[in-house]
């Protein structure tokens, strides 16, 4: 057996061994012990002696089962992945609280890890289940990174980052989820691949609902270039209630490899009234692999006064292989630009990073960014960091 079935395995021989033996008139601790060498094995609780009805112990979906027919090893359908990042580096006018005597920063290193788990029961729908750990934080010096941290606060903790079920509706493909984007069938005209949290979106900032609670939506592909999805998600502690921070939004994309552009507009509850916000999106890939985007989207805040009700973002970036890695740069708003007393303040991001793949397993990242200080109180923010990603 596979080291990860031992280590799932392991809990669960841990929990039934302490009942076990307080109640249980005779306990087989050598089935226990075998089970995790063989998988010919069935895990047994032997309560009684006369009860011959036996339970194995499945991953993969199936679950506790009252049936002989399964050997008690995982589903043929149950794949794990695994990835690992590691960054270090230093940012420059992040804040006077991470800003040493000097004034420079000082150097940090963080970590992330993901266990994504996914199976399938019909073998067109499936199960997807992410696991992180890490200490890195989306408010952190390295937030760039956009590693994996408990509650975006660091702590090393291991937790459920999102549940996902995707399956045939008809025609058309829907999933229902939690701690998942409404926007996961969304289909975003950008072949950027950028390292850093607030470029990648390639200005498709709000548009493409992200971070809810329970998500629900379906696409459904035209089989000629273009494809539509709609999602939404909601407040967990209150679906669809009027008041709480509900999103709906609605994608139309038409992609080929040379070209593609999309539309993606969203209506966004935030307590007085009802944001709408649509994105644009586009790429062109040149016959000598160098690939240009963009993205513009604009956003109408409801109930808001008339000289702060809008929003903008804008980006363009150019990435392409060089050598043996990818070279990209890129420039855009920093996130979305409010309006405030009728005027749209502008702080713009640059970036530029290298991809270098070492071999298939592990890849090198080094990246450098600059903010634009929007404001007399603002400063400019100036990164530079590096990231191994390790996946396997």
């Amino acid at each position: 057996m596979k080291l990860f079935q031992r280590l799932l395995i392991a809990p669960a021989a841990l929990g039934l061994i302490s009942p076990l033996a307080a109640n249980a008139t005779e306990v087989n601790l050598n089935e226990i012990e075998n089970y995790s060498n063989s998988e010919s094995i069935e895990f047994v609780n032997s309560f009684n002696d006369n009860d011959l009805n036996k339970t194995p112990l499945l991953a993969g979906g199936e679950g506790l089962v009252d049936t002989d027919s399964y050997d008690g090893g995982f589903s043929e359908t149950t794949t794990a992945s695994f990835s690992a990042d590691f960054a270090i580096g230093a940012v420059d006018g992040k804040g006077v609280t991470t800003i040493d005597t000097d004034g420079d920063e000082t150097l940090q290193a963080v970590y992330g890890f993901q266990i994504d788990l996914n199976t399938s029961f019909t073998g067109e729908d499936s199960l997807d289940i992410s696991l992180d750990a890490g200490n890195g934080a989306t408010t952190g010096a390295l937030a760039e990174f956009d590693l994996n941290g408990a509650n975006d606060a660091g702590g090393d903790i291991l937790a459920v980052d999102g549940v996902t079920y995707t399956f045939p509706l008809g025609s058309a493909t829907a999933f229902v989820g939690d701690n998942t984007d409404g926007s996961m069938l969304f289909t975003t005209a950008c072949v950027y691949g950028g390292p850093s949290n607030t470029l990648d979106d390639c200005a498709n900032v709000t548009a493409g609902i992200t971070g809810g609670g329970v998500a629900l939506g379906a696409s459904y592909d035209f089989d000629n270039g273009f494809t539509t999805a709609v999602g939404a998600q909601f407040v967990e502690t209150g679906i669809a209630t009027v008041g709480n921070a509900d999103s709906w939004a609605a994608n139309l994309a038409y992609t080929t490899d040379s070209y593609g552009a999309s539309v993606t507009y969203a209506m966004v509850e935030d307590g007085t009234g009802n944001d709408t916000f649509t994105a644009l999106n586009g790429y062109y890939s040149f016959d000598n692999g160098l690939n240009i985007s963009a993205g513009y989207e604009i956003g109408d805040l409801d109930g808001h006064a008339a000289a702060a009700d809008e929003t903008e973002a804008y980006f363009v970036g150019i990435n392409g292989e060089v050598g043996p890695g990818e070279l990209g740069a890129a420039v855009g708003t920093y996130g979305k630009m409010t309006e405030s007393g009728g005027v749209m303040p502008e702080r713009l991001m640059y970036e530029a990073y290298y991809s270098y793949a070492v071999n298939d397993g592990m890849t090198i990242t080094p990246l450098i960014y600059t903010v634009e200080k929007s404001g007399s109180t603002d400063k400019d923010e100036t990164g530079i960091m590096v990231k191994t990603s390790f996946s396997f």
